[in-house]
């Protein structure tokens, strides 16, 4: 349906005709039964990746890879929209295609990632700040330019009741950055993915976690509202509300669908187009499955779907293994993985896609920092 002339009056004093193409882009990317393959790690993040299967992490492998997941044919029936690093957007696999037209050939729509990384926000216990803001509207006319329609931004936030974490300084950080960050990609007509993840770490209830997350949805929605954020033309990307890795009762499939149905409910407006989930080190299988139990529970006003990295892509580096004998073999595993996830968001997963494999973890554990230890020197 035409959506001329339905965003001329709207609050956020976009151009009527960059609003509909902002609210187009967000209904497509969570087009039935399609999900966003999240393909944006960082150089250094892709190194931890390359290093378990033995292989250089070269800028040559590294187009490689993504050849191979963007180059999959078919992905497209299942797969709406993949975000890359910079590097990606720019990059052409070995036959000197721009890695762009393979997405563009299966009607995947090209993203980037344009936050900076986490730093520590001053006079907090490592509770962390996204930078990015600085240069972002520069960036993003760039990443336009390139052929990028969406773009996403993270910020953490850790729970830890004995410490009061997420202190309220913490929460409306996250709110507020990811909020201007919001405002400048509509700007320049990119699609902003606002990502508030919890981060899984911790001993916690799974009611712990859907009172954090409650907590934080609902400032970071404040947030968007007051900085005119036309919600029509935007996606979320969050957790979904599991109990801490290290907390010694496991909810079931279904209690991890009804307190992240629940608290969607509670604080997300309908208006938003869609919801992507973060797999948040969850099994490739735990991340279908999952989302299956959520899909169950509908019918939702938004589109429930999923933006997945590691829980779309451990099992494709595993039988690639750097390899081009196994990159038809890899492509084929890529294949059955998004065919399992997009069967989640009509809630007809039967389960065991990808055998034992795909039921192996992926949670990696913050790193704690080693504490300084100080000694006062008498004379």
């Amino acid at each position: 349906m035409a959506l001329i002339g339905a965003y001329k009056n709207v609050p956020c004093k976009l151009p009527a005709d960059i609003a509909e193409e902002l609210a187009t882009t967000a209904k497509k990317l969570v087009e039935n039964g399609k999900g966003i393959l999240a393909a944006d790690e960082s150089t250094q993040t892709i190194k931890k990746r390359f290093d378990n299967i033995k292989i250089e992490n070269t800028i040559e492998h590294r187009a490689a890879y993504r050849d191979l997941l963007f180059g999959a044919k078919g992905i497209g029936k299942f797969i709406s929209g993949a975000i890359l690093f910079e590097e990606t957007l720019f990059q052409k696999n070995e036959a000197g295609t721009p890695l762009v037209n393979l997405l563009h050939n299966e009607g995947i729509i090209p993203g980037i990632k344009v936050d900076k990384g986490l730093v520590t926000i001053p006079r907090t216990d490592d509770e962390k700040s996204t930078q990015g803001l600085d240069g972002l509207a520069e960036r993003c006319k760039e990443y336009y330019k390139a052929g990028a329609r969406f773009a996403k931004w993270r910020a953490v936030c850790v729970i830890d009741p004995a410490k009061g974490k997420p202190t309220d300084l913490s929460i409306m950080e996250t709110a507020w950055g990811l909020a201007r960050y919001a405002t400048i990609c509509q700007q320049n007509k990119l699609v902003p993915i606002v990502e508030p993840e919890i981060l899984a770490d911790g001993d916690h209830t799974i009611e712990v976690c859907a009172a954090v997350t409650e907590k934080v949805l609902a400032c970071v929605f404040k947030a968007l509202n007051d900085h005119g954020v036309l919600l029509e033309g935007a996606l979320l990307k969050p957790n979904m509300v599991t109990a801490g890795y290290e907390c010694s009762t496991k909810p079931s499939t279904h209690d991890v669908g009804f307190f992240t149905v629940r608290t969607l409910k509670r604080t997300v407006p309908p208006a938003l187009p869609g919801v992507v989930f973060l797999s948040g080190g969850q099994s490739e299988e735990e991340a279908s499955i999952n989302l299956n139990s959520i899909n169950l529970l509908g019918p939702h006003p938004w589109a429930l779907t999923f933006s997945y990295g590691r829980a779309l892509q451990a099992s494709v580096l595993n039988a690639w293994g750097g390899k081009k004998e196994n990159v038809q073999k890899a492509r084929e595993v890529l294949l059955k993985r998004a065919e399992a996830n997009s069967l989640a968001t009509f809630g007809k997963y039967k389960g065991g896609a990808g055998g034992t494999d795909a039921g192996a973890s992926l949670f990696e554990k913050k790193k704690k920092k080693k504490k300084k230890t100080y000694v006062m020197m008498i004379f």
